[in-house]
């Protein structure tokens, strides 16, 4: 019986509520998850496969078959150092392991494969001082790693435009940065607000970070098509 061709294996590390994978299974992917901790808030739940695991403990040589690596790492540290506040200011440098473990795990997984295996790597605006500039940034997503040189652009309402255009300063746009240290674009991709929630509410607090730091799904969709076409398979 023809069961036809496999579809692409994606990896989706740091993953939280899945706006990496969105896109991904949206354009034919099969993807697993890995995260330190399940998220999920009443409806809200990671969509594919998860792994509970420390990404620091991944040997990328295991995703040797994989067609594409996506990872969010955690952004808080970044992003409350770039808050206008003497206290962040005076903090330390932030540790970058986790940042740096994504591209370990893609050079491994490479070493293993005999091939190059894509991999992006998502953050906020803050990180540029700590790990390098950028390659792009779609509202307040700012990304690195092997980046496309087509990608969607966002007009001052934040609403998707048609069309692409090239790699450009990464510090253009708009930008918006709450009290929690996040940044974020203004209005939110989703349309959506975080609650306003009290300090005891941790829950709640989780699930806005997690809705604020979610991949917008025509970003997600975007870099899962250009790989896909990349290897023949849309």
């Amino acid at each position: 019986m023809d069961v036809g061709p496999m579809k692409p294996l994606a990896i989706d590390l740091f993953c939280g509520l899945g706006g990496w994978t969105d896109g991904l299974l949206a354009e034919g992917y099969d993807v697993i998850g890995f995260d330190i901790e399940r998220h999920q808030y009443g409806d809200h739940r990671y969509p594919a496969q998860l792994v509970i695991q420390d990404v620091l403990t991944l040997q990328g040589s295991q995703f040797k078959d994989t067609a594409l690596i996506v990872a969010s790492p955690p952004c808080q540290a970044y992003s409350y150092r770039a808050m206008p506040w003497k206290r962040a200011k005076a903090l330390p440098p932030p540790d970058n392991t986790l940042f740096e473990a994504c591209f370990r795990i893609q050079r491994e997984a490479c070493e293993a494969a005999g091939r190059h295996i894509p991999l992006i790597v998502e953050n906020v605006r803050g990180a540029q001082k700590w790990v390098g500039r950028a390659r792009w940034s779609y509202g307040s997503f700012y990304l690195w790693g092997d980046v496309p040189a087509l990608m969607p652009r966002r007009d001052s309402t934040g609403k998707v435009m048609h069309g692409m255009k090239r790699w450009t300063n990464p510090d253009e746009g708009f930008k918006h940065r709450d009290l929690d240290g996040y940044e974020r674009d203004h209005p939110h991709p989703f349309g959506w607000k975080a609650p306003r929630t009290s300090s005891g509410d941790h829950k709640a607090r989780k699930f806005a970070s997690a809705m604020i730091a979610k991949i917008p799904l025509p970003l997600s969709r975007h870099i899962a098509k250009t790989f896909a076409s990349n290897r023949g398979l849309s």
